[in-house]
């Protein structure tokens, strides 16, 4: 079960919601403003026909209701302008600030840990990259406008009531209790419900994801019905949380419906009683009428979009949440004022007494000391589930230790910001991606200033640059989706290692990194990189023995602790657990000398 990112709180959100108003505050101020005089505008309709009304029962002619007509008429084209002018200031301002949480996301999803992003999954960090940032998106163009239109438009008719009797003012207000009482009720409710929703969708995307992507190793160990039942699963649970959200809805606009009916009646009945008395003209109750008739609409928009505005308010706490999440950053940075990181004194790699375990599971690392000397090429060899990958993660700043400490030139690693860890430790594993766009774009994310010749010079530092001159259009040409040109796993793993020699980092960490090479070209590559990095520290994460064998040192994990540490000759000279290693690899038997010549495992 993956691990869910943070969601924000309810402060969290409105301290955001009023951050991104403050960021673009003009603009809203416009909005406001056009809004007010177009439900300014739209008062004096209603309130007109209550003077002709009045006019015609008082004796007056055809040129009252004429002049009359014609000033309702102005104001309603006036109206029509203003709401015009108001939303189309409002879809721009809701542009604007939606591109702002979407820079806002995509810079908070690249300041993750790695390590933070593995546990929460991949289905929970979409799902609010598209998903909820799009009901953000839809909240900030369409109902955004819309409600500060309504809500001024309900306010001023609310207040023309009261103006032509404060009686009719307050059957009014009483005949919206139901109205209230619904919408608190359902507010309650909502944001648990709308949340728990975000979530089930999370977790149903999270499996499709892993599904597609590991469709070969499902079939490989036929897991088929296993990944049918968890997806049936995981729709069932989003099912209900989408059903109980229906229900909310289902219920809150039922009371709404007949709520809206109660002020029209009341005000019939009660102004039908005091015009008769005599306390009330006749245009004075038809004119309140027509505003609780016209209150109807922008009150009916409001709630409508009040049931979005908590389904938006969700996804915005769980985009805004990212916020609260860890941050590859040093801790001191968030603070107004930054504490500075030390500068590593050199590139001696320090790690003492580190123990390391991952949620919900025993400890991986027991204690290892090592310490890599700068220029050092250090070989990292062990049976499966030594600890080999948790300690590279470690020595690349990825993972943090449970206790004990990894450093670099006296500096924690964990400490250094990602710009800065970049250049002092990479790490590259057998899992490679290539971004959509050209060959010079891959490059260009591990150093944007390189020329051309740089380009080609990294290409041919990883034995890239053969099949890299062949493509139509070199660098230019255009990889991912749709193009005729593809990076299958060995070209993408050239491209991972030549964006490293770009980088160009003072340690290089490669946990597998050529695992996907045929044997001949991983061999041809690790001699090109080890040219292109001399003088550079090397740790190699070895399975095939060879690379340990080139090493200055072999560093040996077993069952989460370091237990040799030595050069090749010596360690095989030990007969200890490397030397079992490197006999088993060659297919020798220990103990003759040389070993069985030709026999070599496959």
């Amino acid at each position: 079960m993956s691990t869910q990112l943070p969601v924000a709180e309810r402060a969290d959100v409105r301290r955001a919601a009023g951050r991104l108003i403050r960021a673009d505050g003009r603009a809203f101020a416009v909005v406001l403003v056009l809004n007010a005089l177009a439900a300014a505008a739209g008062l004096v309709g209603p309130w007109l026909l209550g003077r002709i009304i009045d006019e015609v029962r008082a004796g007056g002619g055809v040129a009252v209701v004429d002049r009359l007509a014609l000033v309702i008429l102005v104001c309603a084209l006036a109206q029509l302008l203003l709401a015009r002018g108001a939303r189309y200031v409002g879809y721009r301002f809701g542009e604007r600030t939606l591109a702002r949480v979407r820079e806002e996301f995509v810079d908070r999803t690249l300041a993750l840990p790695a390590s933070v992003v593995e546990r929460a999954g991949t289905g929970d960090l979409t799902a609010r990259g598209t998903a909820d940032v799009s009901a953000v998106g839809t909240t900030l163009r369409d109902a955004g406008p819309e409600l500060l239109i309504c809500s001024v438009q309900c306010l001023f008719l609310l207040g023309a009531v009261f103006a032509l009797d404060p009686l009719l003012g307050g059957c009014t207000l009483l005949a919206q209790t139901g109205i209230w009482l619904s919408l608190r009720w359902y507010l309650r409710r909502a944001r648990d419900g709308y949340l728990a929703e975000g979530t089930a969708t999370s977790e149903v995307a999270e499996i499709l994801t892993a599904t597609a992507s590991g469709g070969r190793t499902v079939e490989a160990f036929r897991l088929q019905r296993r990944r049918i039942a968890a997806s049936r699963d995981a729709l069932e649970t989003a099912r209900h949380t989408r059903m109980y959200t229906l229900y909310l809805r289902t219920v809150f606009w039922v009371v709404v419906e007949i709520s809206f009916v109660l002020p029209v009646a009341v005000v019939l009945v009660v102004g039908g009683a005091l015009h008769a008395r005599g306390a009330m003209s006749l245009g004075a109750v038809v004119a309140a009428a027509l505003y609780l008739r016209q209150l109807e609409s922008p009150l009916d928009t409001i709630l409508m979009r009040m049931e979005q505005l908590q389904s938006s308010g969700a996804s915005f706490a769980r985009v805004e949440g990212l916020r609260r999440a860890p941050r590859a950053v040093p801790s001191g940075s968030q603070a107004q004022t930054p504490v500075p990181v030390p500068v590593p004194a050199d590139d001696r790699i320090d790690v003492t007494e580190v123990r390391y375990s991952y949620d919900r599971g025993g400890e991986v690392l027991r204690g290892v000391d090592l310490t890599v000397r700068p220029g050092e090429r250090l070989a990292v060899v062990g049976p499966s589930g030594a600890g080999k990958t948790t300690l590279s993660r470690l020595l690349a700043g990825i993972d943090a230790p449970r206790s004990g400490s990894v450093t670099v030139g006296g500096v924690p690693i964990v400490d250094l910001a990602p710009e800065q860890l970049r250049r002092q430790v990479v790490l590259v594993t057998q899992e490679h991606h290539v971004f959509l766009g050209t060959l010079r774009d891959n490059l260009l994310i591990a150093e944007p200033s390189a020329q051309d010749a740089e380009l080609w010079a990294a290409l041919a530092a990883v034995g890239a640059d053969d099949w890299a001159q062949q493509l139509p259009e070199g660098l230019d040409t255009g990889f991912g989706p749709g193009s005729p040109h593809r990076a299958d796993g060995s070209r993408a793993q050239q491209l991972a290692l030549a964006r490293v020699v770009l980088a160009d980092p003072h340690t290089l960490i490669l946990d597998e990194a050529t695992a996907l090479l045929d044997p001949a070209t991983a061999r041809h590559t690790e001699r090109a990189l080890a040219a292109v990095l001399e003088g550079r520290t090397v740790i190699a994460i070895a399975h095939r023995l060879h690379t340990a064998h080139d090493a200055d040192r072999v560093a040996v994990m077993e069952d989460g602790r370091l237990t040799e540490l030595g050069t090749h000759d010596s360690l095989v000279a030990a007969d200890g657990a490397y030397a079992a290693l490197w006999h088993s690899w060659h297919g020798e038997r220990p103990g003759l000398p040389g070993g069985l010549p030709g026999q070599k495992s496959p």
